[in-house]
């Protein structure tokens, strides 16, 4: 499932889910959420505070919906929703 919407500079992002297993109502939620919180867009990012900078590094991180906790990867205007 898919879901798309805007980000606050009018750019096209969407929010994945690879397991096929959240309701859409949930997924336009979460995709809101992460709008909100401005984190589509390449960001300049340091690996585990190493001194080089790597534009547009997926930013990745874990999601609990409902009682089932999900693998959350964000990469420049796309977030994917990943099984853990």
């Amino acid at each position: 499932m898919i879901v798309e919407a805007q980000t606050k500079r009018g750019k096209i992002c969407r929010l994945v889910d690879n397991t096929a297993t959240v309701a859409v109502t949930e997924l336009e939620e979460l995709l809101q959420e992460l709008i909100a919180q401005d984190l589509f867009q390449p960001l300049g990012l340091s690996s585990a505070g190493g001194s080089s900078i790597r534009i547009g590094a997926p930013q990745s991180g874990h999601i609990q919906l409902g009682e089932t906790l999900y693998r959350l990867i964000v990469i420049d205007h796309e977030a994917r929703l990943e099984p853990f």
